[in-house]
């Protein structure tokens, strides 16, 4: 499947500022660059930097005081692999890669510490695998409502479940503690989603099962087939679109994603996995 994604992002810069962005789509096995572009104005000192194992890619600019527009755009080809759900089984403690350990530990924003009982009582009797994820996916969209701008950058995984109210990377940092409280690698995934409306960066969360990342979306708002990766960590900490260390003023933002062919995106009844 071949999509067409892109940002458009203008800003004030009031002093000498530092920008760390997140944007663009990341190349590995299944998620091919075709082509891309990046428009940066003024031109001024930059730096970039690809995380080995996650292959995010960070960007580093150095800006004086006025305007900054950035415009990235590329087209990639998604290759996922689709698996019957009902064979993709956990795996023990004992037996998850070393490389892949520290996601299983609480951290900033999903305190898997704080909801150990909650999750042994509610998911503790499901059928382990991709079946008991599924079913905490399925918790949080009819327990949890989503209201646009009922969060910030402070709200965690145990605000989320306290107050039951959140927007898409609450979602996933509850869906990810809920995960890690089970003994479930999980990770936080930020991306370009097809069809989600409005456009913008979208959160979502990837849990480790039978050797593989699967991806998973509690909002249900978009695909997961449909999903175009731009980072993963162990929370939004690690993936924001955007670190600003300076006195700046976000004015416009514009997300898209385009579909560029009619291969089917069917994917139910089936897994999703990223690797």
């Amino acid at each position: 499947m071949k999509f067409k994604v892109g940002c458009e992002l203008d800003y004030d810069v009031s002093t000498d500022s530092t920008f760390i962005f997140n944007i663009c789509a990341v190349e590995n096995e299944y998620q091919q660059i075709l082509a891309e572009n990046l428009q940066i104005d003024p031109d001024c000192d930059r730096e970039e930097y690809i995380v080995p194992h996650t292959e995010n890619s960070y960007l580093r600019l150095v800006v004086p005081e006025g305007k900054l527009a950035i415009s990235y755009q590329s087209t990639v080809n998604l290759n996922h692999s689709k698996d019957n759900p009902d064979e993709i089984e956990e795996v023990l403690p004992a037996d998850i890669p070393l490389d892949i350990i520290h996601y299983l530990y609480p951290s900033r924003y999903c305190q898997s510490d704080r909801l150990m009982k909650l999750a042994q009582d509610e998911f503790g009797d499901c059928q382990p695998g991709y079946a008991r994820v599924q079913a905490i996916c399925d918790w949080i969209y009819e327990k949890v409502t989503y209201i646009s701008g009922s969060t910030d950058s402070h709200t965690s995984a145990y605000d989320t479940v306290t107050e039951r109210a959140g927007v898409c990377r609450d979602f996933a940092h509850l869906g990810i503690a809920f995960c890690r409280a089970l003994s479930i690698p999980a990770r936080f995934v930020s991306a370009y989603a097809w069809q989600l409306q409005p456009p913008d960066f979208h959160a979502c969360f990837e849990a480790y099962l039978g050797n593989k990342w699967y991806l998973f979306d509690a909002t249900r708002l978009a695909p997961v087939a449909g999903l175009v990766r731009i980072g993963t960590g162990r929370d939004a900490a690690d993936t924001a679109f955007a670190t600003v260390f300076g006195n700046v003023q976000l004015n416009n933002m514009q997300v898209y994603i385009d579909r560029l062919d009619d291969k089917s995106l069917e994917t139910k009844d089936m897994a999703v996995a990223t690797t």
